[in-house]
């Protein structure tokens, strides 16, 4: 059986009028049988989410101040989608019930998502199809971690029927019934985690964008989107700091081959990004896919005569760094020298003992700091055995300017991560962009 497991962001859900737009694309293909949608977004600029403003009421409890006030804007901006859209259900009792579960301590979890809850009920009732509590069907274990198995065997039990469904997103329960949550943005791991559970064809995921970027358009002002991407070049560049999905989001149909699309629910027509399993790389030879970067690392240099005669060396360099409580990003190295990348962040007040601890267990010949480090990554499945790769990229930053202090090519030969200086970062991304796109 085909169907598709459709997310709906906060963006796309924000208002009546975007209401309408969901209803529109859901009913235009039978094949949307899963819905899932967030808690109402910013409707402008100036406005506040749902969510944060169910947090502060969680918060105000908290600290013995009156939320009375900020739960009257939550609920008015739910009786007003449901006063425009003409919808006939009466949400009165379920705010206040939720209003008196708050005064009297709810939990954080019970709190933040309520606004999941109440969107999901509205959307149920103006699609006229049946609405899942996600606290029946998506289902955690004692530790906190999803329970796959028994979420399957839930969902399963709607397959059979015609019926239309929507789970809101964000949150389930734990086994003795209390809501459980996911971290922010969860509604996207509810979404995947609904859409490996019934075997989807697609997971379609609903936001204000249509799909990906090749890069920062900040650096680079209208740069083309990504058409198609593999799991594994968005995993690449979701490290290294791009706006994309979370890769627990990502998991779940990671595992099942499932497709993803994010899609625009203001552009429908546009094809968007479409994700495919690690299987499917698309992408012709010699293009890449992605430009993604972070700036603030800081760079240790450790030279050490005969380093790779010393085979407790680095097991040695990794233990300091355990012990410091300062995690690494990369680890370039040579015959007799080895680079720590690590976030200047990471260093703070701590980079003086660090270094002594080094000279003490190490005995370095020398170790050099190199602060105000960026790393750029340039990611694509068609870089791997194209002769001319590196010399297109080395050549582009060049002609731009750009020093080169780092440079690091995973043993999959899908990415060159390049560190140059903070300063360069911009210039390096914009060069990078018009040697392979342009």
């Amino acid at each position: 059986m085909k169907l598709k497991v459709s997310k709906f962001g906060g963006s796309s859900l924000c208002d009546a009028t975007q209401f309408q737009k969901v209803k529109q694309i859901i009913e235009r293909d039978p094949q949307r049988k899963f819905i899932v949608p967030s808690a109402p977004g910013k409707r402008h600029r100036e406005d506040i989410k749902i969510t944060d403003l169910l947090y502060l009421c969680h918060a105000q409890v908290s600290h013995h101040v009156p939320f009375t006030e900020i739960f009257k804007v939550i609920s008015e901006r739910f009786l007003q989608i449901a006063r425009e859209l003409s919808i006939s259900i009466d949400l009165s009792t379920t705010l206040q019930e939720i209003q008196d579960n708050i005064g009297a301590g709810a939990s954080l979890d019970y709190v933040a998502s309520r606004g999941e809850y109440l969107n999901g009920i509205l959307l149920s009732n103006y699609l006229n199809c049946e609405f899942l509590d996600a606290s029946d069907v998506i289902k955690f274990h004692e530790d906190g971690t999803v329970d796959l198995a028994k979420t399957q065997s839930m969902l399963e039990t709607y397959l059979q029927d015609e019926k239309r469904y929507v789970v809101p997103g964000f949150y389930g329960s734990l086994p003795e019934g209390s809501i459980k949550i996911f971290p922010r943005g969860g509604s996207d791991i509810t979404g995947a985690i609904v859409a490996k559970s019934v075997n989807a064809t697609i997971y379609e995921n609903w936001t204000d964008v249509s799909g990906f970027l090749i890069t920062d358009p900040a650096i680079v002002p209208g740069c083309r989107p990504i058409k198609t991407i593999t799991y594994r070049e968005l995993r690449e560049l979701s490290y290294m700091g791009a706006k994309v999905l979370h890769e627990e989001t990502i998991f779940p149909v990671l595992e099942a081959g499932i497709p993803i699309n994010i899609k625009n629910t203001n552009e429908p027509e546009n094809p968007g990004t479409m994700i495919t399993s690690y299987r499917d790389p698309i992408n012709p030879p010699g293009s890449i896919t992605g430009i993604a970067g972070r700036k603030d690392f800081t760079v240790l240099a450790i030279e050490k005569n005969l380093m790779k005669n010393d085979i407790s060396f680095v097991r040695k360099l990794l233990s300091i760094l355990e012990n410091h409580q300062v995690r690494f990003e990369h680890t370039p190295s040579g015959i007799d020298s080895l680079s720590l990348v690590i976030k200047s962040s990471e260093l703070t007040g701590k980079l003086d003992k660090l270094i002594e601890d080094i000279h003490v267990h190490c005995k370095p010949d020398l170790v050099e700091i190199h602060p105000n480090m960026a790393l750029i990554a340039t990611v694509g499945h068609g870089m791997a055995y194209t002769p001319g790769i590196s010399s297109k990229l080395f050549t582009a930053l060049y002609e731009s300017g750009v020093n080169v202090r780092m440079i690091d090519q995973g043993s999959s030969e899908i990415n060159i991560i390049v560190g140059v200086e903070n300063k360069d970062f911009e210039k390096a991304v914009a060069s990078i962009y018009n040697a392979f796109i342009v």
